[in-house]
């Protein structure tokens, strides 16, 4: 029996240290265009939906209409769209060279088929090691659900949130404010002379 217990720590061992081996040499895929790990996507799966799985799975608290929808879009536009893209629009540069790649919401089923809580889960804490932020110090509840509930209705929304989704990009919010007596528009101005 002693032989066999020796066995199986002996058996531990040699593992981790294969792993640390690998690791520590540098044979990890570390860019973003290198091959996944054996194994990398059913474990990050895996992880990714047991612990979606342990989470409560609250309805959304605000109603799924043509307002939060709209809402919704505006935030997406600003924090989400250069990563997930936006309707009739083909991946940004940044989209493209990200691994793994960020599925893009207006094309195919998106994230329809996910309820809105984990949608609003994945919002709120992000994915680790994907490039997914979390965004619960930079949005509040309301705007976290509003982006969840645009999505999961992403296939049915009404034309004045698609029309809001491919209009014009909003202005950024962290503008430097202008110099006391002028307008943003005479900075703007300025900046470009």
């Amino acid at each position: 029996m002693g032989k066999v217990i020796l066995g199986i720590i002996l058996g531990v061992v040699i593992v981790f240290a294969g792993a640390y081996v690998y690791f520590s040499t540098g044979q990890a895929p570390v860019a973003t265009d290198s091959k996944p790990m054996m194994f990398e996507e059913k474990f990050a799966h895996m992880a990714q939906n047991a612990y979606f799985a342990k989470l409560a799975h609250p309805n959304p608290p605000i109603p799924q209409d043509e307002a939060n929808f709209l809402e919704g879009a505006k935030v997406y536009k600003a924090d989400c769209a250069v990563c997930h893209g936006l309707p009739l629009q083909g991946k940004t540069a940044i989209a493209a060279g990200m691994y793994p790649p960020p599925p893009q919401l207006f094309r195919g089923m998106g994230v329809t088929d996910d309820e809105p809580w984990e949608t609003f889960y994945k919002v709120q804490g992000g994915i680790r090691l994907t490039g997914m932020p979390g965004f619960s110090k930079t949005l509040n509840e309301k705007q976290m659900w509003q982006v969840s509930v645009l999505l999961k209705n992403a296939d049915k929304l009404p034309d004045s949130v698609k029309a809001e989704l491919v209009g014009p990009a909003s202005a950024p919010s962290t503008m430097a404010p202008a110099p006391a007596g002028q307008t943003p528009e005479d900075a703007e101005h300025e900046h470009h002379h």
